[in-house]
């Protein structure tokens, strides 16, 4: 049985049901299936565009998105798929914060639904700093298949890992 770095927490059943895909090496057809083609958001600007689409629609009078990037620098090992920072200057009298979204460059090529997981969970630190009960509502506000979704993106980074990309 191997050990799955990115479903530790999840229950055994599960694990061991991820370890039988694996074994078959059907993980690849299962996440095609579910997710037939990667997204279409390929540059920095159509991604602020994405980012902020999704933030008008739900965080309306939260603060501003001053930049949204993909982050080569990124280390997805560490549990880091996506970064908001929240910076604060004083500029003569005035306090300036500045609120930066970096989505990890593996997503680049990732099914579209992962790639809002990860913006709306970047989104939700607006709001809420910390993993809380009202941070996880917030994203199933905003993403109501949150869960399944951060599930599924775990079996992607899995399958990226054991066996390589799904998308050419």
């Amino acid at each position: 049985m191997q050990a799955l770095k990115y479903l530790q927490g999840y229950p055994a059943h599960l694990t061991e049901q991820v370890n039988q895909l694996i074994a078959k090496e059907q993980l690849a057809g299962l996440l095609l299936k579910k997710y037939p083609k990667p997204h279409t958001v390929t540059t920095e600007k159509a991604l602020y565009d994405y980012v902020v689409d999704i933030k008008n629609q739900y965080l309306k009078k939260s603060a501003p998105i001053s930049k949204v990037a993909f982050d080569n620098k990124i280390n997805v090992i560490h549990h880091a798929l996506g970064l908001h920072t929240f910076v604060s200057r004083v500029q003569g009298g005035k306090l300036k914060a500045k609120h930066e979204i970096r989505v990890a460059a593996i997503f680049k090529s990732a099914p579209e639904a992962f790639l809002r997981m990860i913006v709306v969970h970047e989104l939700a630190h607006l709001r809420e700093k910390e993993h809380n009960k009202a941070f996880y509502q917030l994203c199933c506000h905003m993403e109501p298949n949150y869960h399944q979704l951060e599930f599924d993106m775990r079996l992607y980074l899995t399958q990226l890992d054991t066996f390589g990309p799904i998308y050419s």
